[in-house]
């Protein structure tokens, strides 16, 4: 586990590490894709945007996508530059998921710089469920979200933290996350996987049935090699918001970043340059004028995750005299996994089946076999 906790740089700022150089030229114009406007990383972009045309005279153009695929989608036409996505990013970035089908395959993604919030992604139980630990899931009636793959990977994960499966308790489907929730205030299903502060969260706290958390601990090395086997890009965190929780007794569960700033690996170093000296040396400008926008604080970037970082805001961390030689090893890990993963794609392309149910079955053996063949965990 210990080559996925995030790196604190609290001691390396605050002895004056981090330099303050000259921001390469800026674009005129960035082009990005967020999520929908009113979600809190849609305000955060326009936050950052902001900065950027007062500090270097940048104007952003911002595109809402209502759907990973519609986020994403302008990034690998080129549309846009940046994507501010969701977990949909590690996804793309491996070729699974909405990414399996032939119009996609694994993509250069490379990440800018990440937020790690003060919420997470935890299992909400229904308060009248009897649970001492997550063990307890055991034989109890989860939600199973149809066409959301995202959110059943996350309770895949979930559950092996207590060493469990989805055939150790009883799924029960639904048509989408609102409707799972009202499930569970009806009595048809016990627990479902949210972020803490979404409105359904709120809603089952205030029902009869009430809320409960199911703690994740850090320091149960065992659930946590079982649980980033099946999704690696989780990462122990204490969640000081959300429904039903004291921000005096943080809640240790899990999460990943929200939002995940990404480009393609060939957007321009002096670009990317700019923007990771500006996130990074103008942090206190632009903190507060979003919520969750103090996310992006340095001792909040996770050095170890599982999508490769633009070559550019490595040389930034080198220059910074932040980067480490354990950083730069995993680094070159994962940059060679995706290399790995799209020369396999390219390869299976040229005699892959047409229809598009055998192609994606195709894909994923054969990209299993290949990461194996490697010595690298498929992970799906």
């Amino acid at each position: 586990m210990s080559t996925r906790t995030t790196f604190s740089f609290v001691l390396s700022v605050a002895a004056g590490v981090l330099i303050t150089s000259n921001v390469s030229a800026m674009p005129s114009t960035l082009n990005w894709t967020a999520y929908g406007t009113g979600t809190s990383g849609h305000a955060q972009i326009m936050a950052i945007s902001q900065l950027l045309q007062r500090q270097h005279g940048t104007q952003s153009r911002v595109i809402p996508g209502e759907n990973d695929t519609m986020r994403m989608t302008p990034l690998k036409t080129g549309r846009v530059d940046l994507c501010a996505c969701g977990i949909a990013s590690y996804y793309g970035s491996e070729g699974v998921m909405m990414f399996a089908g032939p119009d996609w395959g694994p993509q250069p993604i490379r990440v800018i710089s990440t937020s790690m919030a003060s919420f997470g992604l935890g299992m909400a139980v229904a308060g009248d469920v009897e649970m001492a630990s997550i063990d307890d899931l055991k034989g109890k009636r989860l939600a199973y979200l149809r066409g959301d793959d995202a959110l059943n990977k996350a309770a895949e994960a979930y559950l092996a933290f207590a060493g469990l499966t989805w055939d150790d308790v009883e799924r029960v489907d639904f048509p989408g996350y609102n409707a799972a929730f009202d499930g569970i205030i009806s009595g048809r299903a016990d627990a479902a996987i949210t972020t803490t502060v979404t409105p359904a969260a709120q809603r089952l706290a205030a029902s009869p049935r009430g809320l409960q958390w199911s703690e994740l601990p850090a320091d149960d090395e065992a659930g946590w090699a079982r649980m980033l086997d099946v999704a690696p890009y989780f990462q122990p965190h204490d969640v000081t918001s959300g429904a039903g929780i004291d921000a005096a007794e943080p809640l240790p569960t899990a999460s990943y970043p929200y939002p995940i700033m990404v480009s393609n690996a060939d957007l321009a170093p002096e670009t990317v340059t700019g923007l990771i000296t500006t996130l990074v040396e103008s942090f206190d400008d632009y903190k507060d004028n979003a919520p969750g926008a103090s996310g992006y604080a340095l001792e909040n970037q996770n050095m170890n995750w599982v999508v490769p970082f633009h070559d550019a805001v490595v040389a930034y961390y080198k220059e910074s005299g932040i980067w480490t030689e354990d950083m730069e090893a995993h680094q070159n890990a994962l940059v060679e996994r995706q290399q790995l993963l799209m020369d396999t794609w390219n390869a299976y392309q040229t005699d892959a089946p047409e229809e598009e149910t055998a192609f994606i079955d195709g894909w994923m053996e054969t990209r299993r076999a290949a990461l194996q063949q490697a010595g690298l965990n498929p992970v799906f």
